[in-house]
């Protein structure tokens, strides 16, 4: 079976309760995309799932995309994954928006994570302190941190146990050796909820979209002998390199370029030591603190050393 059928078989099975549309249409659609516009298939299954989402009246999250598992806080580094969750709601805060029933923090041992109970998915109120075991959940990603929304698909059974919740809190000291791809002056996607990073002015989900300006530095620390992928979002990002969101957007205007901020955030930062520390959300360490601790290093060396590692 090839992987544009399969992927229609799939689409297929999201939507037969919804739509009268055969296998042979979505794999049309799919081929279309993949072959003759040479869009990743990964792309066009998305593409083609939101153009079956806008004709079923469905948000996103109204639909399955394949069995869940049983996982715990860390395991989760996966977005638009169904899952499964035991967990503690560790803190509830006032939602920003009307469409948000609940928003807040849940835990378990391995640590914690962000979740989001939308208002139209008529689900009962989570209380702090309380332990639920959460049915087909579906988890997201922002800046290397993932989240996990509630929807009406979503099963809620409170439990009669407790949860000793962990911290997945950690510290790296090292030189930053390398600044990735993507980082610097980039857009998001303006759409609720969304704020995926936009590629050629193209949202993965929302296709080509007016994107929203922000900062982010994707680095790699070597502390002597692992290295480390760190996200610093905005706030880090101006932290530090001293340029601000603004400042950034100047640079890019008379350059007519945006890639000139990465260039100067790698002039400013590549080589110093720092002291970074945040949650670790799959391979990345998020950086909530920073603290600049001495450089330069040479940089070259310590390069060589973390890309052969």
């Amino acid at each position: 079976m090839t992987d544009v059928r399969q992927h229609a078989e799939e689409i297929h099975e999201q939507f037969s309760d919804h739509l009268d549309v055969t296998v042979d249409d979505v794999a049309s659609r799919l081929d279309s995309l993949v072959n003759e516009y040479k869009v990743p298939v990964e792309e066009a299954r998305r593409s083609v799932t939101s153009h079956y989402l806008d004709q079923a009246g469905l948000e996103r999250d109204d639909i399955h995309s394949g069995g869940t598992s049983d996982v715990q806080v860390a395991d989760i580094e996966t977005d638009e994954q169904w899952v499964n969750l035991t967990a503690k709601v560790v803190d509830l805060w006032e939602p920003r928006s009307d469409s948000i029933g609940q928003v807040g923090l849940l835990g378990d041992e391995s640590g914690t994570i962000k979740f989001t109970k939308w208002a139209k998915s008529d689900l009962p109120e989570l209380e702090e302190g309380a332990v639920y075991r959460l049915g087909n959940v579906v988890t997201d990603e922002y800046q290397g941190r993932y989240s996990v929304k509630l929807n009406r698909t979503t099963t809620i059974e409170e439990l009669d146990t407790d949860i000793e919740v962990g911290d997945n809190e950690s510290e790296v000291e090292g030189a930053l050796v390398d600044i990735q791809s993507g980082s610097g002056l980039i857009k998001r996607c303006p759409h609720e909820d969304c704020t995926r990073v936009l590629q050629n002015g193209r949202c993965s989900e929302h296709g080509e979209v007016d994107g929203e300006f922000d900062l982010r530095i994707k680095g790699v620390v070597d502390d002597g002998v692992d290295v480390h992928e760190v996200i610093f979002n905005k706030e880090a990002t101006e932290e530090l390199t001293g340029i601000e969101l603004e400042e950034a957007k100047q640079m890019a205007m008379d350059a007519l370029d945006t890639t000139v901020v990465a260039d100067e955030m790698r002039d400013m930062t590549l080589g110093h030591y720092y002291r970074v520390s945040g949650p670790t959300m799959g391979r990345y360490l998020l950086a909530n603190d920073v603290e600049l601790l001495s450089g330069p290093v040479d940089v070259e060396a310590a390069l060589i050393k973390a890309r052969s590692m």
